[in-house]
């Protein structure tokens, strides 16, 4: 039998930097994370909902949105990737919200008492509540309370999400949220044992009945 001469063939290059190679080729197919602008449209409705609940009017909340969108995209270089992007945009609306409210001011007058009168009746409806008389009670809520109950009863943050929000205590938010639901069980005529899940289930209908993309 003749012999076979010449040196074996080599194998296959498998060295690290081949696989780095073809790793990074991987994730520039596809695998890379997602830009955070491409999610900021998701977030339109519940940022809508959020400013109509600060400024009661549609179209002041309109124009919130617009400069928050405007604020967000400008400085997305500051959002850390990871992180609660909602949460972030959250607190640019309210930060924009409260520092145009500082240069401008704005009254709410009932001189006849006639939406006071209104609210202080028992709402007449048969064991339901009617969200007509919810969404005056909340318009009548003080101002932190009804966005404490916006961020934690409606907009699904913790606590500490909406303690971080807006600079306060977290135990400032929770009494804040507990006393929005204590005005309101109060102005409903709310038994005790249903007050959290009544008040907190209508602050979400009415947030995201206000949410629609009107932008």
């Amino acid at each position: 039998m003749p012999r076979l001469s010449g040196r074996p063939s080599r194998p296959r290059d498998r060295s690290p930097s081949v696989a780095t190679a073809r790793s990074r080729k991987g994730q520039s197919d596809g695998a890379s994370p997602l830009d955070p602008r491409d999610e900021l449209v998701t977030h339109l409705p519940a940022m809508r909902a959020f400013a109509l609940s600060l400024t009661r009017n549609a179209s002041q909340a309109d124009d919130l949105v617009q400069d928050t969108v405007v604020k967000a995209w400008s400085h997305f270089d500051r959002f850390e990737a990871g992180t609660n992007l909602r949460a972030w945009l959250f607190t640019i609306l309210r930060n924009t919200f409260y520092s145009t409210r500082r240069r401008t001011v704005r009254e709410v007058s009932d001189s006849d008492g006639a939406l006071v009168g209104a609210l202080a009746e028992k709402p007449a409806h048969d064991g339901r509540l009617q969200m007509a008389d919810f969404i005056r009670a909340f318009a009548q809520l003080p101002d932190e309370q009804r966005e404490a109950l916006a961020l934690v009863g409606a907009s699904g943050f913790s606590y500490e999400e909406a303690a971080e929000m807006t600079g306060v205590a977290v135990g400032t938010v929770k009494s804040r949220a507990n006393r929005a639901r204590a005005r309101l069980a109060q102005i409903l005529q709310l038994d005790e044992a249903e007050r959290l899940e009544l008040t907190d289930n209508a602050t979400l209908a009415v947030i995201a009945a206000q949410g629609g993309p009107h932008l």
